[in-house]
């Protein structure tokens, strides 16, 4: 629990009221952003399937003057859904490299943090709540793995709200990449954490601000649930996707995408309309964080996370594998992460004469406690 008065702030301190959207939410409807980016699509002279451009995780582009290499690059941003400035840091860094990992790539040349001070920070909240972003960011990269990786902020705007992010760039061989196009009929989709982060962390502001959806959670939760929903999704999302990266490599992936802002099915639709075969991702599993399906009940704003829409910061991968590596990947997931983090078969894909997404008629929904 982050106790600002520890900083010399006022005890009465929030982040998170900063901003009126908080994490991945602040993205535009993902048909809006569809329309705006027509146009800008990255055309592919030599066909050689190796140019990556607007609307998918990142942007993988060869490079004119080194042949046999690829620049594979991301920027990524959100509003603080946390009150822990810290925290917020480290759920950045996990945000910005998924979108990396999910192309397979899990070594980075450079990293770059994006933030903003709140124009309505007092001097004293600006330094120690950029500070202890920095901090967050930094450690977290530290942590896992990535000592010797440069991090740079390269410049710090002014802003009516708080922004935190990050760009992510790797130079690399073409071996190195798994391209997201290779979905074949048979594939089962594995996903790699729960979905409903959004909604645990929205609870526990609730809790924190004592409003009348926080009132209607007391009706059948105490404030014990509510704390360990929101410490289940922040170890979700502070868990970087680096470990499913590498098995992707292991067991032989044909394409992954990570799950963010336009929710399960919005992005496995993005991710169905970029292969090269004609195929349909049909999802039959919804694995939702402990609690937060009876939450959105209560609040009345189930809808999105039962039909697999609800906005996600720092989700998981939906990765698509062969049924024998699908298995095996997911027990190697469980094994790698020591049992701390859990993976999901939630579908499979099937040929179609128009590639997209669906939910099945039956969806089981899974209630997950990490």
């Amino acid at each position: 629990m982050f106790r600002p008065e520890k900083h010399g702030l006022e005890s009465d301190f929030q982040l998170t009221k900063f901003t009126t959207h908080t994490g991945c939410s602040c993205k535009i409807p993902q048909k809006v952003l569809e329309k705006y980016l027509r146009g800008t699509e990255i055309v592919n002279k030599n066909n050689d399937g190796y140019l990556i451009g607007s609307g998918m995780d990142c942007a993988v582009i060869p490079l004119n003057r080194h042949k046999d290499y690829l620049l594979v690059q991301t920027v990524d941003f959100f509003y603080p859904m946390v009150n822990d400035p810290e925290l917020l840091g480290r759920i950045a860094l996990a945000n910005v490299l998924s979108d990396v990992y999910a192309v397979g790539v899990t070594d980075f040349d450079s990293v770059e943090i994006i933030v903003s001070t709140s124009t309505s920070f007092t001097e004293k909240e600006r330094d120690v709540v950029i500070s202890l972003i920095l901090k967050g960011f930094q450690n977290s990269l530290q942590a896992n793995g990535y000592h010797k990786t440069p991090i740079a902020i390269r410049q710090l705007k002014i802003n009516p709200w708080c922004i935190i992010g990050g760009i992510a760039t790797s130079v690399c061989l073409r071996e190195e990449l798994i391209l997201p196009s290779k979905a074949q009929p048979g594939d089962v989709l594995v996903l790699t954490k729960p979905l409903g982060g959004q909604m645990a962390m929205d609870a526990h502001l609730w809790q924190l601000n004592q409003n009348e959806k926080y009132k209607s959670l007391l009706s059948e939760f105490s404030d014990d649930d509510i704390r360990e929903t929101f410490e289940i999704a922040v170890k979700s999302m502070t868990y970087l996707n680096k470990n499913a990266a590498l098995l992707m490599h292991k067991y032989q992936a044909h394409c992954a995408t990570d799950i963010t802002g336009f929710g399960l099915l919005g992005h496995a639709q993005n991710l169905a309309q970029f292969q090269k075969q004609k195929v349909l991702f049909k999802i039959d599993k919804l694995p939702i964080i402990k609690n937060v399906l009876k939450f959105s009940l209560l609040i009345g704003q189930s809808t999105k996370l039962r039909s697999g829409r609800s906005v996600e910061t720092s989700g998981g991968l939906l990765i698509c594998l062969a049924p024998d590596a699908a298995d095996k990947f997911c027990r190697d997931f469980e094994e790698v992460t020591k049992g701390e983090q859990k993976s999901f078969k939630i579908g499979h894909v099937v040929a179609s004469i128009e590639s997209g997404a669906v939910l099945c008629d039956e969806v089981s929904l899974i209630e997950v406690n990490l």
